[in-house]
């Protein structure tokens, strides 16, 4: 496989009255009218050249590697595999859970629902407990890996959006374009990363996923994985993953995908979506 170098919510953005979050073009005819015009600008003897020109970071595709079976009721907010286990967190008010699933059959061995005040965020494995969001509520709660019994909670500011950890601390996003940086034991932010292509922030950052050294995150809404270097909060690539599961065939306009889930012992990649029926190991190959 290739490796890679060293909300999520009820309501789309459009039916909140927002602007849709920004995606990269990658319209072929853009392109070429670009090439067209620096080769005049050359010719001409324009100040400046290509070289002086921003480089856009590179943009991925997938081949699909297996398609397995997925619960299509689950509002995925959140994907983990660590040691032979998929676990899942589910959302939404009344029905937001978390989940020890078969990843061959889909079927759920294992599941704790939430209080129906609470509204189930991302998760991440953390030394033997399992961490989970919440939205609105700025709980964060700490379950037993093994018995998913609560061990303990947590308070955090803003909106609970996506989280995982790069072996030191928790990185949460709440659908803006930073980061938060957490200590595992305080719960206290130590730092604030604000992702950004040059000049231009990247917002509705969602489920989150650490990648052999690098930020992986859903944005919201759209089929496409952005890659983060997490000591700059530069993008480092896009990963488009259109096509994997067609819109036309989706639920509705909440069935968006979200779920990143990132096996290191055997370098496997999963995605999901929220009520897909299926979930998918996947490969990153260049476009």
């Amino acid at each position: 496989m290739w490796r890679a170098s060293t909300p999520s919510h009820p309501i789309l953005p459009s039916q909140r009255g927002e602007n849709r979050p920004w995606r990269p073009s990658f319209d072929a005819n853009s392109a070429a009218l670009g090439l067209l015009l620096a080769a005049l600008c050359a010719g001409l003897g324009v100040n400046g050249s290509a070289r002086d020109a921003p480089v856009s970071p590179p943009v991925y595709g997938y081949r699909m590697v297996e398609s397995y079976p997925h619960d299509s009721n689950a509002f995925t907010q959140g994907l983990i595999h660590v040691e032979g286990h998929l676990f899942e967190g589910t959302g939404r008010y009344g029905e937001s859970a978390l989940r020890r699933v078969d990843l061959a059959t889909g079927r759920v061995e294992q599941e704790t629902r939430l209080e129906p005040r609470l509204f189930g965020e991302g998760i991440t494995m953390w030394r033997g407990r399992i961490v989970q969001l919440t939205w609105r509520e700025r709980l964060g709660l700490i379950y037993d890996a093994v018995t998913f019994q609560r061990q303990g909670t947590f308070r955090f500011e803003g909106e609970g959006w996506g989280i995982t950890h790069d072996g030191r601390h928790w990185i949460l996003s709440d659908g803006t374009a930073r980061l938060r940086f957490l200590d595992p034991e305080s719960h206290r932010v130590v730092r604030r990363l604000r992702v950004h292509e040059g000049d231009r922030p990247i917002r509705y950052l969602n489920e989150l996923e650490y990648v052999a050294g690098e930020v992986w995150a859903n944005l919201w809404g759209r089929d496409l994985i952005v890659r983060i270097a997490p000591e700059s909060g530069a993008v480092t690539g896009y990963i488009d993953l259109s096509g994997l599961y067609p819109p036309a065939e989706r639920l509705g306009p909440e069935a968006v995908l979200n779920g990143i889930a990132y096996d290191a012992e055997t370098d496997r990649l999963f995605v999901t979506g929220k009520y897909w029926p299926r979930l998918y190991q996947i490969e990153i190959v260049p476009r």
